[in-house]
């Protein structure tokens, strides 16, 4: 559970503004909220620039990526990120920061030396594989130089006190389990307990075995934004839209385990700015029930639950969502979580307009949750059996989270749903 700045600040984030979103993150703590990432962009002096060599990137003397002094002041102590890490500490919340994949190709052409080491820069670079969508880095080779590479970098940033680390360009188009490999032992090495975070999606399922092995968080679809649904031309995917999602969430579950976290990306919800990741500065598109709908599906699903938007400017509905203890506490605590059985005589899940969702918690009194989700784009009712929450079909009471009113004992669960939207209830 977290923030990161991708979906508000694109490649533009600064101290300023990252402290004054950390504050925000930390007065939620009681909910559960930990971690506060630095997306994309840290080591550029020119953010805004349409070229990697305009952007102008900062790397120490041995091409080790460092923060850019001018939009994050407090790393001219000569220390990078740790006066920065060490305030986030303080707050009691945990630092993170996000990089793609590789060695910088200007740091490549200087074959600047790798620290602690006799080999350069251009011994760790694999020129057969940079990012297809990012021309900043070469990929770095699977050989002993490679790995000193990714070595001394992890070095560097466990020094800083980092707790989290999102690889970008790694974990699909394309795949590089080695670099995967390379940076899961750079971490093992630091003897820091920080959480590895593979992106962009969608990771494949025959990778599983892989990605479960190395990282605690890998996504499983491309970059989620904030429209219930989009057009895609042929296997793309980009931009994924949240109807898409319950379909996706589902095919994941069986892989959900204590430190194997399937990521299917931040909530792009509330004000997504001033420079977002994706077009211009907006309000969310979605509507208040897709916004529901969206984190309670996150949160009975056991996602990872990192927000996106811009924390200065939350609102009361959407606070009233991220400060909902039983919601965060559901997600942080159940032990168990499944879609539900969807009618016999559907012959189209895909196209069926409802959604269903069961988990548990543990402990000696564990808690029941179910989750009804509506499709479809326009109201709907049903009387609903136990069963299709894998219950056996006794008469049951419930509470339902969201409105907090409680449910008289019956033999079904009725349910009137806006567009777009949900119920929790937890059985009683």
């Amino acid at each position: 559970m977290g923030w990161n700045s991708w979906d508000a600040y694109g490649l533009t984030i600064n101290e300023a503004d990252y402290r004054e979103n950390t504050k925000v993150l930390a007065a939620m703590r009681p909910y559960g909220w930990q971690y506060s990432v630095i997306d994309e962009g840290w080591y550029m002096e020119a953010p805004f620039a349409d070229t990697v060599e305009a952007r102008r990137y900062v790397w120490d003397e041995n091409g080790i990526l460092i923060p850019d002094g001018k939009r994050f002041p407090s790393s001219l102590m000569g220390a990078g990120f740790k006066p920065l890490a060490d305030w986030v500490h303080a707050q009691g919340l945990k630092f993170g920061v996000h990089i793609v994949r590789g060695i910088p190709r200007q740091v490549v052409d200087l074959n600047l030396p790798i620290a602690g080491t006799s080999f350069h820069a251009a011994d760790a670079a694999d020129k057969t594989s940079p990012c297809p969508w990012d021309q900043g880095n070469w990929g770095v080779q699977d050989n002993e130089a490679g790995q000193a590479y990714y070595d001394s970098m992890l070095k560097l940033y466990a020094s800083w006190g980092l707790d989290f680390i999102k690889v970008d360009c790694i974990s699909d188009h394309p795949y590089r389990p080695t670099e995967i490999r390379q940076i899961a032992e750079a971490i093992r090495k630091t003897g820091r307990p920080i959480v590895l975070s593979l992106s962009p999606g969608p990771t494949s399922l025959d990778h599983v075995p892989e990605v479960a092995r190395y990282a605690q968080m890998w996504r499983i679809t491309d970059d989620h934004w904030d429209a219930w649904t989009f057009e895609h031309k042929g296997a793309d995917e980009y931009p994924f839209g949240l109807r898409d999602e319950f379909d996706r969430i589902a095919e994941w579950s069986p892989y959900v385990k204590p430190g194997n976290w399937p990521d299917p990306d931040m909530l792009p919800e509330g004000f997504l700015g001033p420079n977002p990741g994706k077009d211009k500065a907006r309000q969310s598109n979605y509507t208040q029930d897709e916004g529901r709908s969206e984190f309670t599906l996150w949160a009975i699903s056991r996602s990872p639950l990192i927000l996106g938007g811009n924390l200065t400017k939350l609102d009361s509905f959407l606070r009233s969502l991220y400060t909902n203890k039983e919601v965060t506490d559901l997600n942080q605590q159940a032990v168990e979580s499944k879609p539900g059985l969807l009618p016999k005589n559907v012959t189209d899940e895909k196209a069926f307009p409802q959604r269903y969702w069961y988990a548990s918690t543990g402990g000696a009194s564990p808690k029941r949750y179910i989750a009804v989700f509506n499709l479809a784009d326009a109201k709907t009712e049903a009387n609903l059996p136990w069963l299709v929450f894998h219950l056996d079909n006794r008469s049951r009471a419930a509470y339902d989270v969201w409105n907090q009113k409680h449910i008289p004992k019956a033999k079904t669960l009725h349910v009137e749903l806006a567009a777009h939207g949900c119920a929790l209830f937890r059985i009683e």
